[in-house]
């Protein structure tokens, strides 16, 4: 069975920043293609910026039709990105995130109201993984269990958003604005 691996991350904003920039994308497809029978895709391949639906249209559909989502989240995610983890879960897809320790989004030994958190994951970024590991190797294994016995992975839903707001409430023994 061929899977489709679809990359989604960090992509320059204009003709000016693109000139100097660094795909990321040339690594992750090198890792990940060892890997057998998977296709990669990734929606910079389309990009007119002058249609805005169309390329929401273009970016939502390579996420419908894939099979597992790769997010590289290295560095600080743009909203473009952080929007495509929630219609990935729309569309019950699962989320690999690559986030080493220490990056914007992940901290060591970092204290909030006084409570040391020894390795904190953004909380929208955990809620909407499935995996989160520090690099693209981290997840290969994981891919090809994924493969053989998808049913051995529990994959998350857009119903992560009633079980957040669930859970919230029952800590907050039902407070309700």
């Amino acid at each position: 069975m061929t899977l489709k691996l679809h990359l989604i991350g960090p992509i320059p904003k204009g003709d000016d920043v693109r000139r100097n920039w660094k795909d990321w994308k040339i690594e992750y497809t090198e890792k990940l293609s060892r890997i057998r029978d998977i296709v990669l895709t990734d929606g910079d391949v389309w990009r007119d910026e002058t249609k805005p639906l169309q390329l929401v249209g273009h970016d939502t559909y390579l996420l419908r039709t894939a099979d597992i989502i790769i997010v590289n989240a290295e560095e600080m995610l743009g909203v473009g990105t952080a929007q495509e983890m929630v219609i990935a879960k729309y569309f019950s897809k699962p989320v690999i995130t690559i986030l080493p320790k220490d990056a914007h989004h992940r901290k060591s030994n970092i204290v909030f109201n006084g409570t040391k958190i020894d390795d904190w994951i953004h909380p929208f970024v955990l809620a909407f993984s499935d995996l989160v590991v520090e690099n693209v190797d981290d997840c290969l294994e994981w891919i090809e269990v994924f493969r053989r016995n998808p049913e051995t992975k529990e994959i998350k839903d857009i119903t992560i958003l009633d079980n957040a707001i669930s859970s919230y409430l029952n800590e907050k023994g039902g407070f309700k604005r």
